[in-house]
């Protein structure tokens, strides 16, 4: 048999495996299937046998293996799930590998959070956005806005993608990497040793304020997430004993492991509080709840920021705490993803996430937005937040302490943060790069070839100055309204993007966020997590009273 011949073999094969465990799961688990439901099954694969026979010998053009990998594993198998629900998904090799290195939360490269990016001329690159402390690029002295322009004598091409696969490889091997910088007259040649970077989802935190601690979880895809976010607590503990309050961000989350989640929300909630229920046809009901609890080292006012991106696991925790008056959630209404994917291992190197439960929080209510006659662009991308939540659209529950809370579409907030838009001055600098959401733009590269700074910068009017300079040598269109109108965002991103490249990505990230709206807001709200607090503990020693 050729090769090429074998490989579609495996692929169709592929194929029908994932039919086969999709019947199985969502009929013969359930019920046993009737002679004349098996028929129809039977009748369907074969049709699908049929339709790929008559495809790939009469198609006009002749099928290499790539289109065959697409035509199953981007189209048909992708097809079917998507028919039963948006979260239901296949893992081809190259996103299965990715899941798993997401899991370890490590993996072996250089340390280096890249992106493309067009120059003058249109021409597309691979820059660094950042830098990770301690990493062989960091140690290194890469810089954020560096270029990269061949590694290894090759040419770099400008998908990010390609790049990081490029400079990923086995622990302690080399990789040369050629850089242009601004104010450089030559490239300059790192010649970096491959180590263990590590992933985490805690990726920062600090005391934002004194007595006040700021935590950032970025998913839950990490094995390690709980203990990073232990350790997280317990750092602000050893510095600063006299902890008043915490604030938890989960905007952006899109969730992660399940018992990850748990992990987290043990931390916080009293042993034996429900932290999330899990419910489907094919299993029985799971009740997942706090095996130690806190044991009062951290039992102090919190704040929990989320938005509209804040899902699945994200979700859970944040039900949890509101449910048992734990914390106070603030922002946006959350995604609303409560189906629960099941893993399976088809092939060596390739997985399906198949829908298996629903996710409901300790009251009973079900994280799951509707999704039913919806596109998937609509289910994702359109939302309509604007009608106010009450018992005529939405499940009402009750906390713990009697508060009101809803379920059936994400978790809302107990006080919402409005997100302040881009104007058209800041999305035009976004567009231009002259500022980078994630790393450091044009105008800090150009400022840092000549200049240094320090801690203690101040975004001085000589500053400004040289900025607006820039801009105008740039041919960025800016009046001197668009500069006072803007000035407080424009001095943010200045000091962030400078911090960013001289002292690494963390420093970057604290004073973002530092002068983030939302959050400055969220900080406004911890007297009410206070009094949310006391009643939490009130509520708790009326149960223990009766029991």
């Amino acid at each position: 048999m050729a090769p090429r011949t074998r490989r579609a073999l495996f692929s169709v094969t592929l194929f029908l495996a994932t039919c086969a465990i999709v019947g199985s799961l969502i009929s013969e688990k359930v019920a046993a299937q009737s002679a004349s439901d098996e028929s129809a099954l039977r009748d369907s694969l074969r049709q699908f046998t049929d339709v790929y026979s008559i495809v790939e010998q009469n198609y006009a053009q002749p099928l290499d293996q790539d289109k065959i990998d697409k035509a199953i594993y981007d189209g048909a198998i992708p097809g079917m799930l998507h028919v039963l629900d948006p979260h239901s998904n296949f893992y081809d090799p190259k996103a299965f590998a990715q899941m798993r290195e997401d899991q370890h939360g490590n993996y072996y490269g250089v340390g280096m959070s890249i992106q493309p990016q067009p120059d003058k001329n249109g021409i597309v690159h691979v820059v660094v956005l950042t830098t990770f402390e301690g990493t062989p690029a960091f140690k290194a002295g890469i810089r954020s806005g560096d270029v990269i322009m061949s590694i290894d004598g090759k040419p770099a091409p400008g998908d990010s993608a390609e790049v990081a696969s490029m400079l990923k490889g086995p622990k302690g091997t080399h990789v040369s990497v050629v850089m242009v910088r601004e104010g450089k007259d030559q490239p300059l040649t790192f010649d970096l040793v491959r180590d263990e970077i590590p992933h985490p989802s805690v990726d920062f935190s600090f005391m934002i304020k004194p007595g006040i601690g700021y935590v950032h979880i970025l998913n839950f895809s990490s094995e390690t997430t709980g203990r990073e976010f232990s350790d997280a607590l317990d750092k602000f503990q050893a510095a600063n004993g006299d902890m008043r309050g915490l604030v938890i961000d989960l905007r952006g989350n899109p969730g992660g492991l399940l018992n990850e989640a748990v992990d987290v929300a043990d931390k916080l909630l009293q042993k034996g509080q429900v932290v999330v229920s899990q419910r489907g046809r094919a299993f029985p009901e799971q009740v997942y709840k706090a095996t130690h609890g806190e044991d009062g080292t951290y039992r102090y006012p919190i704040v929990v920021v989320v938005n509209r991106n804040t899902a699945s696991a994200a979700e859970i925790v944040s039900g949890a705490l509101q449910d048992h008056d734990r914390a106070l959630i603030v922002g946006e209404t959350t995604f609303g993803k409560g189906l629960v994917q099941t893993v399976f291992q088809i092939s060596e190197n390739t997985g399906l996430a198949l829908t298996t439960y629903h996710y409901y929080t300790p009251s009973g209510r079900l994280i799951q937005r509707p999704y039913d006659h919806l596109s998937l662009y609509d289910y994702f991308y359109v939302r309509n937040d604007a009608k106010k939540p009450d018992q005529s659209n939405l499940e009402v529950k009750l906390t713990d302490s009697g508060r009101t809370v809803y379920g059936g579409g994400g978790i809302t907030p107990d006080e919402k943060i409005d997100v302040p838009d881009l104007n058209r001055f800041q999305e035009s600098l976004y567009q231009q790069y002259i500022f980078v959401s994630a790393g450091v733009g044009n105008f800090s590269k150009h400022y840092l070839a000549t200049h240094t700074v320090g801690r203690d910068l101040v975004v001085d009017d000589e500053v400004l100055r040289e900025f607006k300079d820039f801009l105008k040598a740039n041919q960025v269109e800016s009046t001197d309204a668009d500069i006072a109108a803007n000035l407080d965002w424009i001095k943010s991103n200045i000091k962030a993007e400078l911090f960013t490249a001289q002292f690494g990505q963390l420093e970057g990230l604290k004073v973002r966020t530092q002068t983030d709206p939302e959050i400055s807001k969220a900080l406004t709200f911890m007297p009410e997590a206070l009094a949310l607090e006391d009643r939490s503990k009130g509520t708790q020693n009326t149960a223990s009273v009766a029991h």
